[in-house]
C-alpha cells in the first residue's frame, strides 16, 4: 500500500513473505518501542508461527524523545532516523510480518482536525485485516498515546463492521492498568522467552542510553503484574501484560470513550470505598 507521508516507511523483515494480508495480530502504537513495551504477549504468540503473523504500526516520528549522553546534542532529525531504524531492528528480532511507520509529528496526531491520520489508519486495518488489534488505553497519561487510541477507535468505526477485528485491546504503557478491577483485566502471558523480550527492548539504544531504562521498567512491570495479581494465590505466571477489552466500544457507536472508561474508574472507586468501610 502507498503511505501518505513522504517520510513514512514500510518494512518487511527477511523472515516475512511480504504480504500485509498475512497479518493476524496488529499493534498500532504512538512511538518506537511502545509496541514492544505493551504487546510482547502478541509478539510471542506469533513468533516463528506459520499460521500467525504480527504487524506493527508506529504513528509518530518520535522526534520529541528525551536525550542525554551521546545523544544529548542530536537533532530531532537525527533522532527520528535512528529511532526508525531501531524499530526495524526490533521487527527483525521479533520476526514481525511487517513494520509500518507513519512518521507524523505528535502534534499532528493530537490535533483532531487532521482526519487524514484516521483515514490512513483505517486503510491499514483494511489492508491487514487482523483478527486481533492492540493499541494504547484511554487512561494513559501520555497525551500522544491517548490521542493514538482515539484515532484508532475513530478509524475502526469508519470501516464496515464485518471488516473489523474480532477483538480489540487497549494496553498499558504510561499508566499501569493495575487499578482496573481484576474481573475486568485481560491478561496476556509473557512468562516465556524473557531473553527475546529483553532483546526486543535492547535494540532501542537511543532511549536506554539516552536516559530512560525502558528495558528494565517494561520487564519489571510485567513481573510485578504477575506477582501482585492475586494476594492469596500462588502465581500462575511469572510475567503478564494487563489489557482492557474495548471491542464493545468499537462496535457500539452509542458508547462514548469517556463513558466507557469512567465505568472502570467508578468500579475502582467503589472497590476502594467498600474496603475502607469494612474496617471503620
Amino acid at each position: 500500500m502507498k503511505l501518505l507521508n513522504e517520510r513514512a516507511r514500510l518494512f518487511f523483515p527477511a523472515s516475512s513473505a511480504g504480504k500485509l494480508q498475512d497479518t493476524t495480530h496488529l499493534c498500532i502504537a504512538a512511538h518506537q518501542d511502545d509496541i514492544e513495551l505493551m504487546a510482547s504477549g502478541a509478539i510471542l504468540e506469533c513468533y516463528e508461527q506459520k499460521n500467525k503473523a504480527f504487524t506493527g504500526v508506529i504513528v509518530t516520528d518520535g522526534a520529541g524523545s528525551p536525550r542525554s549522553g551521546i545523544y544529548a546534542d542530536w537533532s530531532d532529525d537525527d533522532m527520528t532516523e535512528t529511532r526508525a531504524k531501531e524499530q526495524e531492528k526490533a521487527a527483525t528480532v521479533g520476526s514481525f510480518n511487517a513494520q509500518l511507520q507513519l512518521a507524523y509529528p505528535g502534534k499532528v496526531v493530537r490535533d483532531n482536525v487532521n482526519s487524514f491520520v484516521v483515514d490512513e489508519i483505517a486503510e491499514i486495518i483494511l489492508a491487514t485485516q487482523p483478527e486481533f488489534l492492540f493499541t494504547h488505553n484511554f487512561a494513559d497519561k501520555h497525551d500522544t498515546h491517548c490521542a493514538v487510541a482515539v484515532r484508532v477507535l475513530q478509524a475502526l468505526r469508519k470501516i464496515p463492521a464485518d471488516k473489523r477485528p474480532k477483538a480489540v485491546y487497549s494496553m498499558e504503557v504510561w499508566r499501569s492498568l493495575d487499578w482496573v478491577s481484576d474481573k475486568d483485566k485481560v491478561l496476556f502471558n509473557t512468562s516465556q522467552d524473557e531473553f527475546l523480550q529483553a532483546a526486543l527492548l535492547g535494540v532501542y539504544h537511543s532511549q536506554i542510553a539516552g536516559g530512560k531504562r525502558y528495558d528494565l521498567a517494561g520487564l519489571g512491570r510485567k513481573r510485578a503484574n504477575a506477582t501482585y495479581f492475586a494476594s492469596h494465590d500462588t502465581d500462575d505466571y511469572s510475567a503478564v501484560e494487563y489489557a482492557l477489552d474495548i471491542t464493545a466500544l468499537v462496535n457500539d457507536e452509542s458508547l462514548t470513550i469517556a463513558g466507557f472508561i469512567n465505568k472502570f474508574i467508578d468500579d475502582f472507586k467503589d472497590d476502594v470505598n467498600k474496603r475502607i468501610a469494612m474496617f471503620v
